[in-house]
């Protein structure tokens, strides 16, 4: 009888020992050269001036030099509004969107996951049918709404539309119906708890990795918000339009246009990579692949 493969006390089935190396040997080139223009940008960040124009261009720095950093940090200390002011609005606006789309998300795909009514299967369908579309489509419907509103100008014109992302609702049903079963559900409604604590005490506990990829993908999209066609006021921009009109001149900032690249994809990057096994079992999970 043939020996079964186990690992961390598991049975490995479908591939031999050869098979496992090869596939990992080719995960790890392929994530290698994935890696490259992260490696790129940050070794950029660090060459002097005379460095930024040799071709081919240089996936190292011969004198490694933290000068474009200083000069990004200088520029943004002249600039007419005060750069902490900036880092406000992007953490603010990154808050509260996340925190909004996190909440309505997951109370939505409950109702359409877990709570039968008519009309379920048709609404599903149309937020399914939503995801083709680019924001842009409705763009100049979007600005009507907001004039009609009176939210032309304010952090609402951003910090609302973020908190009905239909790929929130559809991430956070799909898990909510892989994982979270109607009779743990009726056992908690059995012993007396109201609908709203069992959706919080049993359901969302469930759904961690979903909502924690939920939280990353929505904050990651708010950081890396730029200029809005919504917001005109300087004292309402964030930081990467701030960072954006900073390095916008040409050869002179080209240093300091690579810091701020590198200031901007940090705080997504270690928040994803803190994250990253919820990501993987989440979109395993739901069946949504990039």
């Amino acid at each position: 009888m043939k020996k079964l493969r186990t690992r961390k006390h598991r049975v490995v089935l479908n591939r031999s020992v050869g098979g496992d190396t090869g596939i990992t040997i080719v995960l790890a080139i392929m994530g290698a050269f994935m890696f490259l223009p992260m490696l790129y940008t940050v070794m950029t960040s660090l060459k002097p001036i005379d460095e930024f124009w040799i071709f081919p261009p240089r996936f190292y720095v011969v004198n490694p030099t933290l000068d474009n950093f200083r000069s990004l940090f200088a520029l943004m200390g002249d600039s007419t509004v005060p750069f902490s002011r900036y880092i406000f609005n992007t953490v603010f606006i990154s808050v509260a969107g996340t925190f909004g789309n996190l909440v309505l998300s997951s109370i939505a795909a409950y109702a359409l996951a877990k709570i039968p009514f008519p009309g379920q299967g048709w609404m599903f369908r149309l937020i399914r049918t939503s995801l083709m579309f680019s924001s842009t489509v409705g763009g100049i419907a979007s600005f009507i709404i907001m004039s009609m509103l009176h939210w032309i100008d304010t952090y609402y014109a951003i910090i609302v539309p973020a908190w009905c992302s239909s790929l929130g609702l559809f991430l956070m049903k799909q898990f909510m119906d892989s994982h979270v079963t109607a009779e743990i559900l009726e056992s908690a409604r059995l012993d007396g708890a109201t609908e709203f604590k069992t959706f919080w005490s049993i359901a969302m506990p469930m759904v961690k990795p979903a909502w924690l990829t939920l939280i990353i993908y929505c904050f990651q999209g708010l950081w890396n918000s730029g200029a809005s066609i919504f917001i005109y006021s300087e004292q309402l921009k964030t930081l990467n339009y701030a960072i954006g009109q900073i390095t916008a001149a040409g050869y002179a900032r080209a240093g300091a246009s690579a810091a701020a690249t590198v200031v901007m994809m940090a705080v997504p990057i270690i928040v994803f990579v803190i994250s990253q096994s919820n990501i993987v079992e989440t979109m395993g999970s739901s069946g949504m692949k990039d």
